[in-house]
């Protein structure tokens, strides 16, 4: 079953790597969607897969790159959007 996360990462995420990193970790879990820096300073993210690899991509956003420093992970669930590939906006 796919399902949809929307996911918003605070913190020092802007300019480590965050959005790359996040894209290497989604094609290593074969995951689909994109990752965006947003004006407020936050990371957004929109992640779909089965539930077992968007859990382990929700705990490395905990974590992040070695250069970032995660506050918050905010994550809630989201209509499915048939994404292709993972991509960095």
């Amino acid at each position: 079953m796919l399902l949809h996360y929307d996911i918003r990462v605070s913190g020092k995420v802007h300019g480590v790597f965050f959005r790359a990193s996040a894209r290497s970790q989604a094609d290593r879990l074969g995951l689909q969607g994109f990752a965006r820096n947003e004006e407020d300073g936050t990371v957004y993210i929109e992640v779909e897969g089965p539930r077992e690899n968007l859990d382990e991509f929700l705990t490395w956003c905990r974590q992040g790159p070695p250069h970032a420093r995660v506050d918050s992970v905010k994550a809630t669930t989201g209509e499915a959007q048939a994404f292709r590939g993972f991509h960095v906006r």
